[in-house]
Formats: structure tokens, C-alpha cells, sequence
């Protein structure tokens, strides 16, 4: 659990980095790939988290 934690921390991080470097190099690229990341890192941390919400309305027995 707390791997998948890191590597969503990493991936924002990543994001974050694209979008500084967009800012200070004003090439587009960067701004569509950290856009990417973003999208990808979103969708893995809300599957992450709804599995976990799953998990307890069912396993908390």
C-alpha cells in the first residue's frame, strides 16, 4: 500500500516538474506530456483509493 502511495506521490511530483519546465522553457511539449502524467496519476490514485473504500464496505466484517 504504501509503494502504490509513493509511486502516485512520484508521479505528481513528475507532473509537477514537466509543468516547471514548461514555465521556464515555454515549449509545449512539456505541458502535454505533464498533462498526460496528471491524467494517468489521477486515474491510478482514484482506482487506488476506490478499492480500498471497496475493500472496507465489504471485508469490514
Amino acid at each position: 500500500m504504501a509503494l502504490v502511495r509513493s509511486l502516485i506521490v512520484a508521479m505528481l511530483v513528475a507532473a509537477g516538474i514537466c509543468f516547471a519546465l514548461y514555465a521556464g522553457t515555454g515549449q509545449p511539449r512539456y505541458k502535454q506530456l505533464g498533462l498526460v502524467i496528471l491524467k494517468w496519476t489521477l486515474i491510478a490514485a482514484f482506482a487506488f483509493f476506490a478499492g480500498l473504500i471497496v475493500e472496507r464496505l465489504f471485508l469490514s466484517e
